[in-house]
């Protein structure tokens, strides 16, 4: 059962005050913003954490930044070498990582600032949930420039989260998200896979298991826009050219080719009987012709958070670019 409203479990898994929080950051030349991004953590309400970072071969002064920060920090600090091969590939090589060991989970980016209340907020919703079961915690997000001026908010998603919408949108970026160490068993089995982004592979292996997925109205993020952005926010007009251009040029097929058998690789016991089979309708509806493909979308049930995302999910369906 997928749910996005705070109160549909009231099983405590642990009190919230003494939940343990590993944070995993990946860096790479972040040296600008980094230091707004680790006092927003020095700064949560929730002190029970620790912070591993993995960094992708910078250049610049962040590993200096990391040092300082975890000499004057009370909480424990760990910093690795990543993989430097992307940023999807660093995430989840910490997300993945068997040693890293804690109640709850957080990513975070480099360069965003975290209301201080963020971790507080995803573990009220989150030790709701039996330990066994499992949960993901994202929501929306407060923009802010290059220079922290407020530029709006992340588009507001009301419809419920679930795998049929997971197929095709990534319901919220990587730098809200909070879960639990059932879902961190879950990464662990699906292992290293193929995929175009770590967040929306969390979203589709949490939904693909049956798990709970609660998506947060209320920003707790101040998630910061500028050019060396990897991935951007998701409002706009500049926003939905790049949806729609992405579409036209063949990269959401691609990417769906790669959701679809990193999911198809998955022991049998990690997807849901129902789930298997909107997986198998969607998967054949992005390799038949016309005419069955849209047979097989229908069938799928997959949708879209907005009636316009909507109309291009159909848009891509009829120039075979699903």
């Amino acid at each position: 059962m997928l749910v996005n409203t705070p109160d549909a479990c009231q099983i405590s898994a642990r009190p919230t005050e003494t939940a343990r929080v590993a944070i995993l950051m990946c860096t790479k030349n972040g040296a600008k913003f980094l230091n707004g991004q680790l006092k927003s953590i020095a700064s949560q309400t929730h002190p029970d954490w620790t912070l591993f970072v993995s960094d992708d071969g910078s250049t610049d002064r962040t590993r200096d930044i990391l040092e300082q920060f975890s000499d004057h920090c009370s909480q424990r600090v760990f910093v690795r070498d990543g993989p430097e091969k992307g940023v999807c590939v660093n995430f989840l090589s910490l997300a993945i990582d068997k040693a890293i060991d804690a109640d709850y989970y957080a990513f975070s980016d480099q360069d965003d600032i975290w209301h201080p209340d963020k971790l507080c907020r995803a573990l009220k919703w989150l030790t709701s949930v039996p330990a066994n079961i499992p949960a993901l915690y994202c929501g929306r997000t407060e923009l802010i420039s290059a220079d922290g001026q407020a530029g709006g908010f992340s588009p507001l998603f009301v419809r419920q989260p679930a795998f049929e919408n997971a197929l095709v949108q990534n319901l919220a970026g990587g730098n809200t998200m909070v879960f639990n160490h059932a879902t961190k068993a879950l990464l662990e089995r699906a292992g290293k896979v193929d995929v175009v982004l770590h967040d929306w592979w969390l979203y589709q292996l949490v939904a693909a298991a049956g798990g709970m997925v609660h998506y947060d109205p209320q920003p707790t993020v101040k998630y910061r826009q500028h050019w060396h952005n990897v991935i951007g926010s998701n409002d706009g007009w500049r926003a939905r050219l790049t949806r729609i251009r992405t579409m036209l040029d063949g990269r959401v097929h691609g990417g769906n080719a790669k959701n679809i058998a990193a999911l198809n690789s998955l022991p049998s016991q990690l997807i849901t009987p129902r789930n298997r089979k909107v997986l198998m309708l969607f998967a054949r509806a992005t390799t038949a012709s016309l005419a069955t493909s849209l047979i097989y979308l229908k069938r799928s049930g997959v949708y879209r958070q907005t009636f316009l995302g909507n109309c291009g999910l159909l848009a891509a369906a009829l120039i075979k670019r699903i």
